[in-house]
């Protein structure tokens, strides 16, 4: 996918599907999720849960044209910016065939010291990594 340092595949499975037989939007935040790990694992070059050093802000999607069973999605994941202690991601989902935009969605993310629990300064050396 163009203009994204990241992409995730996702092929969508029966449970993630609705009473209409398209993708419920709720299971948008667990791609969106999954996306976000992977890259962070990409990014930082940490495996499990003690590299993950952010907590979820906030998460917004808008929704663009519906995914159905057996479709094979892509998450793109960008770091959009970079604050004292935050940063943003921007996801676009798109069908990997047609290249079809399914869903653009954004998420703020918090730098956090899980043992003191507190937010923390996002550190000069991960800025560098997100191109910041």
């Amino acid at each position: 996918m163009d203009g994204f340092q990241f992409t995730f595949p996702v092929k969508v499975i029966f449970r993630d599907l609705d009473y209409f037989g398209h993708v419920n939007n709720a299971t948008y935040l667990t791609y969106l999720e999954s996306a976000r790990i992977a890259f962070w694992e990409h990014l930082t070059k940490q495996r499990g849960l003690k590299g993950l050093n952010f907590i979820l802000a906030s998460a917004s999607i808008d929704y663009k044209s519906p995914a159905f069973f057996g479709d094979e999605l892509e998450v793109g994941v960008r770091v959009s910016s970079v604050g004292n202690s935050s940063f943003r991601l921007y996801y676009e989902v798109r069908e990997k065939n047609t290249g079809r935009l399914v869903a653009t969605a954004e998420t703020v993310q918090v730098m956090y010291d899980y043992e003191k629990g507190q937010k923390i300064v996002v550190p000069d050396e991960l800025r560098r990594a997100m191109g910041f």
